[in-house]
Order: C-alpha cells, then structure tokens, then sequence
C-alpha cells in the first residue's frame, strides 16, 4: 500500500465507511498512478483494488504495482464491487459525490443491496493540496515549456504582424511549439484574445488580425507527465497610450505586491485582498471582477483558492496562480499571471517570461 492511499484511509476513519469508490480521473491517477482512460479504484483496508477491462490490463499491471488489477467485464463492474466488500465486510461505502452521475449511483444503490452509500466531497482533492517534490518538478518543467513558447510567440508575433496575424494563428503557434518541446496537450484551451476582445477574461481566439492600439492577452498551459501549467502575458501593439500603460501597470504592481505576501498560514483572502485594493486604488475595481488565483497540479483548477472568499490557509507545497487583471468593456484587457508554489519563507516562481510591457512594432 503506498503512503496516498494510508492518508486516504486515514481520511475514511474520520467518514467512518469501511471502504471508497474513487472514479475522479484525477483522483484515480494521484493513488494508483494509472494513466487509462477507464476504471475505477476501491479501496478498503483490506483491498486496494483497480478494476477495469481487458484494454488496460497489461497497462495497469505495470504502472499500479501496488494496486489488485481485476477485469470487471466478466462480473460487471456493481457486481465484481459488491462481491468485494461482501468479502471485506463492509457495511458502508463512500462515494465521490462531485464525480458519480446520478445513473451510476442508481446501479450502485440497486446492485449493492443492504451497503450503505455515503456521498462525499473533495477527499482525495484534499490530500491533493500539497505537492510532493516529484509533483513540483513536473509542473515546474510544465510551467519551463510556456516560457519557452512565450519567447518563441513574441518572435513569431514580430516576424508576422505587418503582414497580418490572427488569434488563431497565434494560439495554434503556441500549441504546436509546447508540443514540440515535450508536452503532451494543452491544460486548457488557449486563450488569446486582441484589442477590444481582450476585455472578455476568457475569450476565444478568432480570426481577428492583431492591429496598432490593441492589447493581446495570451492565457496558455500545456501539460507534462500529467501535471498543469498555466502563465498569462499581455502584449501591446504599436505605441501605448498613457491608458495602456496606467492599465497595465497597475496589473504589475498588483501582481508583484501579491506574490511577495504569500506566506505560509496566510488565507486565500488575504492575499486575493493585496492585489485588489491596489487595482480599485487606482480606480479600476470594478473592472476586475474574478478571483486572483487557483491551484494547479493534475487539474488546472484546483484548491485552496485566492479569491474574496477563499478562507483556506496556505501550506508549503501548494502552487498557485497569481492573476490580477482589469478588462475595460470596448478598449481591451490586461492580465498577468504566475504560477508560484509556497515555501517557508515566501515563494518560489516558476514562471519567467518578463512581465515589463512588450511592445510590437
């Protein structure tokens, strides 16, 4: 058994169930490692148990060594579960409330007969919190391969623009260039949004060619051995006015007075407030209107948060982001986002793409 499924069954005794099902993807390859696109864990003390089909049998005997790997397909999967809690005994079982459709948990309630089902939340997402160095170093090579596509973009956008690039392009640029330097997909869909445009937070890249006076905000992250990346620039084309540079200034200051009070033991709140009272200072609070940061690892939005109700302290070893932005509706957005993982004495930045302003042309 290996140490994440003994905190987990640590967690259990406090749920007092005698065994969990885990179907969260994420969850799934955080105990067991298995990397499949199918099955599911149970895990008792007795049993520590993957259960899928034939197509990732040789698959999951190699990467789960210290997981049972059962083929499900001949008992089906309710069966093959009850038979082995009739055989631990168990008499209740946990579910993951967030992940279990209400059609599974009609054939788990008809199939598991007298067991108790038990919904709970956020279990395995709470042991995910605080990475380990392994899980540090892959999103620390993760985060690497955006820096390396963040200066690839910027030469890219030179070479392209007086001749006329679109958002897409750019996007397509950035994809393909994290791919070739080892990841494995993106973390999300890349977000890269010009001028106007730039004011909607999560916008889709279109055909819009880049223009003088536009802002271009470039949101991206790629995935490597399974963990996120996620850093955000922001660009200017032509020569800023006075209201670009105000902008984007005040999301650097907002930025960079954030990241230096992340501490051990501070919440969430705290420093969601940092970075908000120097934007509305300036007069733009209302034109910043989502959290500062989240979490990342296997998923590119995990917890604790950094937001106005994000009362979750900090611990050494959770990395965030850090993204204050301001979105002015038909002149254009900025953000600008590291990610940062805590340690005692403050943080470690993972992302190093300058964040003075880039100005193309």
């Amino acid at each position: 058994m290996n140490q994440r499924t003994r905190n987990l069954l640590n967690l259990l005794k406090d749920e007092e169930v005698g065994a969990m099902i885990v179907v969260n993807p994420s969850n799934r390859r955080y105990l067991s490692n298995f990397t499949g696109s199918a099955g599911l864990l149970y895990i008792s003390e007795k049993t520590q148990a993957l259960l899928t089909d034939f197509r990732y049998i040789e698959q999951a005997s190699s990467q789960c060594p210290d997981f049972e790997i059962l083929n499900h397909q001949s008992k089906g999967m309710v069966g093959l579960l009850k038979e082995l809690m009739d055989k631990d005994q168990v008499k209740k079982v946990a579910i993951e409330s967030d992940s279990v459709t209400y059609t599974q948990y009609l054939g788990y309630e008809a199939g598991f007969d007298d067991i108790e089902i038990k919904g709970t939340q956020s279990l395995v997402e709470r042991l995910r919190e605080v990475k380990d160095a392994d899980e540090i170093n892959n999103i620390r090579r993760a985060e690497a391969i955006g820096d390396i596509a963040f200066t690839h973009i910027i030469s890219f956008i030179k070479d392209r623009y007086q001749d006329g690039v679109t958002e897409n392009e750019i996007a397509l640029e950035l994809e393909t260039t994290m791919r070739k330097h080892g990841a494995s997909g993106t973390s999300f869909s890349s977000i890269v949004a010009s001028g106007a445009k730039s004011s909607l937070p999560h916008a889709v890249p279109g055909d819009k060619i880049l223009e003088n006076g536009d802002f271009v905000v470039m949101d991206f992250g790629c995935i490597y051995n399974g963990y996120c990346s996620d850093m955000t620039r922001t660009i200017v084309v032509g020569e800023p006015s006075d209201k670009h540079l105000d902008i984007y200034n005040t999301v650097l200051l907002a930025n960079e007075e954030a990241i230096k009070a992340i501490k051990p033991g501070k919440t969430g709140k705290e420093i969601d407030d940092v970075a908000r009272k120097i934007i509305a200072d300036k007069g733009y609070g209302d034109y910043f209107g989502h959290g500062l940061g989240h979490s990342v690892g296997l998923d590119i939005h995990e917890e604790p948060r950094l937001s106005p109700t994000g009362d979750s302290k900090l611990e050494v070893g959770m990395a965030v982001t850090v993204e204050p932005g301001i979105y002015i509706p038909d002149f254009g957005g900025v953000r600008i986002e590291d990610l940062v993982v805590v340690r005692e004495d403050g943080i470690e930045n993972l992302t190093f793409s300058p964040k003075e302003l880039i100005v193309i042309g």
